[in-house]
């Protein structure tokens, strides 16, 4: 089919809930894809955040076609030694302040809305603070948590209440949590979708202390920052310290974990753990076979070639190539967003026209790249270099 074929396709059988780029991906390899009619792109977009170790990496690809051999699946109301090893490896980069447990399941939505269920029984509590700016999924537990009225707005009335606030204020945190009503704090440590906005060590250092006062849980949402992307496994490891602890009580996964197969995680701390019986949550798909052989050999991958390391090289070179050209470079390792003195959109469609993809954001100045931990020197170069010339060709009015 060519990519034609495949949009026309799309668009008349599926309902219109994504705008699209104009084009049919067909293979990957590494930091490339291909489309439908033989154009090569350098994916600096990583299908929003998911290729972690690129597309289709051979650990991941081997893991899964010897699993699919063997069985395709079971439900985990059966063992299984994928996912006990999966398991037993997840757990064993978490962060050290806690022992953890593992819940698996299919999405990052998900993933939060089991993060906040399991607090909320823990507590016996049902409120919950979400920060300004932040986003969470949009199931109805997790969209009740996403600050973005439009998405909300139709189902406001039957949404869970969530109380808003600013990033950095701790007196409207503490307010917030003295109600005596609040399970949980969610953050995603960095803001993603808002424009790569970093939540300050030391805000979430305080949050930590006002949970543990009030006798709340902090949740990270670590769908986008964790399992590596950023230099750390999870990012409680560069945000908090021995005398000032910021190790989450929940920490949600998923995007990379997989390397591009559904899945997501909870870790769930020892004194949530130990609250929770049968019966409490369960997902068909969760921690399925196939599922678990991809996290196995993604998790494998990361520790064996130091990928976190890359990370944090990678996220230096594209700094020190595109200073010259942007306004500020955000984020950590592999998880950047870089503010332009005008609007992205139209610099992303002259990159596509160059050959790489990225993304955009809900502020329109903020560009995102999510790219594979695996680019090498020569493809940080090559996307620099279109990015000066993208920025050179954009037309001045352009720049309002």
């Amino acid at each position: 089919m060519t990519t034609d074929e495949v949009v026309d396709l799309e668009n008349k059988l599926e309902i219109p809930t994504y705008s699209k780029m104009p084009m049919a991906l067909v293979e990957g390899d590494g930091a490339t894809v291909w489309d439908a009619d033989g154009n090569e792109y350098l994916d600096f977009y990583g299908g929003h955040c998911v290729a972690l170790l690129g597309h289709s990496p051979a650990p991941v690809v081997d893991a899964i076609k010897a699993q699919a051999e063997k069985l395709l699946f079971y439900s985990n109301v059966a063992h299984s030694p994928v996912r006990a090893q999966a398991a037993e490896r997840l757990t064993a980069l978490a962060p050290e302040a806690r022992s953890w447990q593992v819940f698996f399941a299919n999405s990052g939505s998900e993933a939060n809305e089991t993060s906040l269920k399991l607090a909320r029984k823990f507590t016996g509590r049902s409120g919950v603070v979400a920060l300004e700016e932040g986003w969470h999924g949009r199931t109805f537990g997790s969209l009740a948590t996403t600050y973005d009225d439009a998405l909300r707005a139709p189902y406001q009335d039957v949404l869970p209440d969530t109380t808003w606030i600013p990033v950095g204020d701790l007196e409207a945190a503490e307010a917030a949590l003295a109600g005596e009503d609040v399970a949980a704090v969610i953050l995603e440590p960095i803001q993603s979708i808002a424009g790569m906005r970093a939540v300050p060590a030391e805000f979430v250092q305080g949050l930590r202390r006002l949970c543990d006062k009030y006798g709340t849980l902090l949740a990270f949402d670590e769908v986008q920052t964790g399992v590596g992307r950023t230099g750390t496994f999870s990012m409680a490891e560069q945000l908090g310290g021995p005398d000032a602890p910021a190790t989450p009580d929940l920490i949600s996964l998923a995007k990379s974990l997989g390397t591009g197969v559904p899945v997501s995680a909870v870790l769930v701390g020892e004194r949530v753990a130990e609250t929770v019986e049968p019966g409490d949550q369960g997902s068909t798909y969760g921690g399925g076979m196939l599922a678990m052989a991809a996290v196995k050999a993604t998790l494998e991958t990361l520790v064996e070639e130091n990928l976190m390391d890359r990370a944090v090289e990678i996220h230096e070179q594209v700094r020190e190539q595109v200073e010259p050209v942007v306004e500020e470079v955000r984020g950590r390792g592999c998880l950047m967003g870089l503010r332009l003195d005008r609007p992205v959109a139209p610099v992303k469609t002259a990159l596509r026209e160059q050959g790489v993809l990225v993304g955009g954001s809900s502020d329109p100045h903020v560009m995102r790249l999510m790219p594979p931990l695996v680019v090498s020197d020569d493809e940080v170069r090559r996307f620099a270099d279109a990015l000066h010339a993208a920025l050179r060709d954009a037309p001045a009015a352009e720049t309002a």
